[in-house]
């Protein structure tokens, strides 16, 4: 049975409290939706009877949407702030708080937001995810350097590690594609929903920001907990085998989660938090399926059908780069993948990986424009991600199949207590 069958849809969830939440709104966008979940007993009661195997709670120690288990579909974003009122920026932020808050727990934007408002108003919600249920919707913020340029009274929280990152051997960035002020990521097993999400998120911040660059992603190139198999990336390749995994608390904390250590004075807001770098890779698939599958083999340094390391005969087997082949030489080649991004050939190096497979049409030449989008959480972008990715461009023989167009570097704030908003969290 459907929770639409079973009286449990969207417009089921909102209607029964809908009276009481109306109630509570006050004037301004900032004071419409900061009161969230935790501050709606009617909301609070929808997202329960929306059942908790969809719904990821929004509120804890870390965002929701780093260590939650992948979810299918992906809609990332990233913007640029237009007004130049810091007033204006914290109460959206506040009011995204809110909206974000409530459709994570499967309701809509603003209560009674698809029909409630009447019909000579526009309404607060877009409708199109009216009747689905949650689908395990995260939404995860994060804010890019230039932010902290000045514009906001900002410049004195910046964190160090929040600095543009370099350019690489082989990058092909488009500005289009690139950079940002402010960053959404929303993921759900549901592709309507995370694009709901992110549609009404960029639609109460008309005025005040403006999308620079976004792009949807299907199918999880990683798995994030001990639970989820290892997924294929868009050249048939297990992806992600050794990613960092949620019950790895010692490795996130040494990894991942930005300590109180590494942010003194007015950027201790960013502990609890993590980087987020993003990569839009495409991969020319078409060179690359026309390989032989030992070629392919070779350059990943795993077998193409078990994602066993080379010389070995499962996907767990420890990578032994010693190994030799039958004709005496290295099982893993010397400039293969797997070989360059191992942490032992990184000084202990590991991130934790969390990118979606894309297609964009065609590039007008009669090629997919398809590949890897990137995403990867880490304490120190710098420290890690730049060390790694200047290793992989001088010498990885898949560089010959792919390159880099897109990059974006953001910091993702921890996540927040009950009472709390992200305009008070970054505005202090």
């Amino acid at each position: 049975m459907s929770r639409l069958d079973a009286g449990l849809s969207r417009r089921h969830l909102i209607g029964v409290g809908a009276g009481a939440a109306a109630a509570g709104l006050v004037a301004g966008a900032g004071g419409a939706y900061a009161a969230g979940l935790g501050h709606d007993d009617a909301i609070a009661s929808a997202a329960v009877a929306a059942g908790s195997d969809q719904v990821v709670p929004f509120r804890g120690a870390h965002q929701a949407g780093i260590i939650t288990p992948a979810q299918d579909r992906m809609h990332f974003v990233a913007l640029d702030v237009v007004t130049k009122d810091p007033r204006e920026l914290r109460e959206l932020l506040m009011a995204w708080t809110g909206a974000a808050e409530r459709m994570v727990a499967g309701a809509e934007a603003a209560p009674g937001g698809v029909i409630g408002g009447g019909p000579h108003k526009a309404p607060a919600d877009t409708g199109e995810a009216f009747d689905l249920d949650a689908s395990n919707l995260t939404i995860t913020i994060g804010y890019g350097p230039a932010l902290f340029d000045g514009r906001f009274g900002l410049a004195g929280r910046k964190p160090s590690p929040l600095r543009e990152l370099p350019g690489f051997v082989g990058d092909d960035l488009d500005p289009a594609r690139s950079g940002g002020d402010l960053c959404i990521q929303a993921c759900a097993n549901d592709p309507q929903v995370a694009v709901h999400a992110v549609r009404n998120l960029v639609r109460l911040g008309f005025g005040t920001v403006s999308v620079r660059w976004s792009q949807l992603g299907f199918g999880r190139t990683s798995a994030t907990t001990r639970t989820q198999t290892t997924p294929r990336n868009l050249f048939g390749f297990k992806d992600g085998t050794a990613n960092i995994r949620a019950e790895d608390t010692e490795a996130l904390d040494r990894h991942v989660w930005v300590q109180p250590a590494d942010v003194t004075g007015s950027a201790a807001w960013l502990a609890g938090g993590s980087y987020l770098v993003a990569r839009r890779i495409r991969m020319h698939v078409e060179v690359w399926d026309r390989s032989t599958l030992q070629e392919q083999q070779d350059v990943i340094g795993r077998d193409k059908g078990e994602g066993a390391p080379l010389g070995q005969q499962s996907e767990l087997d420890p990578v032994d780069f010693d190994a030799k082949g039958a004709d005496g030489r290295p099982a893993i080649p010397m400039d293969a993948h797997v070989r360059l991004a191992h942490e032992s050939r990184l000084g202990g190096i590991r991130i934790l990986r969390r990118g979606y497979n894309f297609t964009d049409g065609s590039d007008g030449l009669g090629h997919l424009d398809a590949g890897l989008f990137f995403v990867a959480f880490m304490r120190d972008p710098h420290e890690q991600f730049v060390p790694m990715q200047r290793a992989l461009a001088a010498r990885d023989a898949l560089s010959e199949y792919i390159e880099h167009t897109g990059s974006g570097l953001f910091a993702c704030p921890p996540g927040l207590d009950d009472g709390d908003d992200w305009g008070r969290q970054l505005f202090g």
